[in-house]
């Protein structure tokens, strides 16, 4: 099992971040991942995205420290790369482990408020 991680370079939210991927399957990251404690929310797309006061522990357990063009190569030759603004292959679809929040699920349908009963008459007209 090889985990890899990049130096906690990416600004977001106040903090700092690394990214942490895998190059065999998303079933490994996300075991991993939960060895660590680390929160699903934390999943995005294809990484984890993991504050820099984490980034010693996650390396102390065994994710390989690389630079960031890295974890994009990695992802690539792997197959696992999953970029923004693209859909998510059929063929690798999110493990069912890790469900989708609740609030970044679709709303279900919802009901079309009734039509609101319109002015008797005009204004100035007599009724």
């Amino acid at each position: 099992m090889t985990v890899y991680i990049d130096p906690p370079d990416w600004p977001g939210h106040g903090r700092m971040w690394s990214h942490l991927v895998s190059d065999v399957s998303f079933d490994e990251l996300h075991e991993f991942a939960r060895r660590l404690g680390v929160p699903a929310r934390a999943f995005e797309r294809d990484h984890y995205d993991i504050p820099s006061h984490r980034y010693e522990d996650v390396v102390r357990a065994g994710a390989v420290q690389v630079r960031s063009r890295e974890v994009v190569r990695i992802l690539r030759a792997s197959g696992l790369r999953r970029p923004k603004g693209r859909p998510v292959s059929a063929e690798r679809p999110v493990p069912a482990e890790r469900p989708v929040p609740a609030e970044r699920s679709v709303p279900a349908e919802r009901s079309v408020p009734a039509e609101r009963p319109g002015p008797v008459g005009r204004p100035g007209s007599a009724a």
